[in-house]
């Protein structure tokens, strides 16, 4: 059985910088209004007969969305970006270019990418982490995660 939540009637959303170094046309910084849609499989426990109640699935991914918001966000995995992180400031060269950017404006992700690929995982993972302490039933998620209208990335966790 699975339970689903469209980001864009529940609230899941946030804005964030980022860039793709070496690609062509997404290697500056830039910006996205992102969207993220869930689903959850498992087996129905508990009184209530629910997999996971929404509002908790709601609650997570808010939280994981107001981290990200209105930051830059900072692959750290990034094999393209060489990133020294200090106490009040990030710096990272790529592409023969030197960035420093105040530490508290930055979202630092333990990541390889911040495409919406990355973000997709990185969102799953963490969602299923927790959800997994309300039910052990629960069998994956899946998490998309939209750049724009029409356009996201989706990853499920564990894989089917």
């Amino acid at each position: 059985m699975k339970i689903i939540i469209e980001g864009i009637h529940a609230n899941l959303r946030f804005s964030a910088a980022h860039m793709i170094p070496e690609h062509e046309s997404c290697g500056v910084i830039h910006g996205h209004s992102y969207i993220v849609d869930v689903e959850v499989e498992g087996e129905p426990t508990g009184k209530h007969g629910f997999i996971v109640d929404f509002k908790d699935v709601k609650g997570i991914m808010r939280k994981i969305c107001k981290k990200l918001d209105h930051r830059l966000l900072v692959p750290l995995k990034s094999p393209l970006m060489d990133i020294q992180v200090g106490e009040d400031k990030v710096e990272f060269q790529v592409s023969g270019k030197e960035y420093k950017i105040p530490r508290e404006d930055c979202c630092l992700l333990p990541i390889q990418s911040t495409s919406a690929e990355g973000l997709a995982e990185y969102f799953a993972k963490e969602l299923y982490g927790e959800l997994r302490e309300y039910n052990k039933m629960i069998r994956n998620v899946k998490v998309c995660v939209n750049e724009g209208i029409g356009q996201g990335a989706i990853f499920t966790y564990p894989g089917v």
